[in-house]
């Protein structure tokens, strides 16, 4: 098996990793405010296979996270994981970017409920369990004090769209990770590896980033 890029931009981190049969071997990131995906994503991939030092060519696939996420960042990722994948040749596969953040977690019981910042009081969220399996599909939700009630459990909340949550959700059955922040081409390895063996790919011409929310001109 060959190696997979893999290409994380939904959010403030720009992150790539190369893995190995479902392993990371490098990851290259940074969260800045400013989103600088578009000076640093295309120089972490040239410095990532230089310090492996493998080629374009060694790559198998590439995959990109899909969203939900900014509008901006999944652009950049997804226009640079189409543009290597045509012209090397390779396939592309479209990874959840919920999925990638909710994998950062790993609990014996309760739920998994990462979430994105979609500014004010509304984030991009899903349900997964234990097992990251999910449990209720992606969508943007505006956080109240009766969020959530119709699960049962303990909940555990991850992602900048959960941090800003912690004065609204007060309930001890919450439990909140404010080091994981971010999704990370990390946790798309194992991800990607799977579905690669599935031959489980996207259309390179015709795939689009899940915005899921319609692009805001201010």
């Amino acid at each position: 098996m060959s190696y997979i890029l893999n290409i994380e931009t939904a959010t403030k981190n720009c992150s790539i990793s190369i893995a190995k049969q479902g392993e990371t071997l490098l990851c290259k990131e940074m969260a800045e405010q400013g989103y600088s995906h578009a000076e640093k994503l295309h120089v972490f991939i040239a410095e990532a296979l230089q310090e492996l030092q493998i080629d374009f060519s060694d790559l198998s696939a590439i995959a990109v996270s899909q969203g939900p996420g900014s509008y901006t960042g999944l652009r950049i990722g997804v226009s640079a994981a189409k543009g290597l994948c045509y012209a090397l040749d390779i396939p592309l596969i479209a990874i959840d970017t919920l999925e990638v953040l909710a994998a950062q977690l790993s609990i014996s019981e309760g739920l998994i409920v990462p979430m994105i910042d979609a500014r004010r009081m509304e984030v991009y969220n899903a349900v997964f369990d234990k097992n990251h399996q999910r449990i209720r599909d992606t969508k943007a939700e505006i956080i109240t004090e009766v969020s959530f009630l119709d699960l049962e459990g303990t909940i555990h909340l991850i992602g900048d769209g959960a941090l800003k949550c912690a004065d609204i959700l007060k309930d001890a059955r919450f439990v909140y990770y404010p080091e994981n922040t971010y999704p990370s081409a990390k946790e798309m390895s194992l991800l990607s590896f799977e579905k690669h063996k599935k031959s489980d790919t996207v259309d390179v011409a015709y795939f689009e980033p899940f915005y899921l929310k319609d692009f805001m001109i201010k």
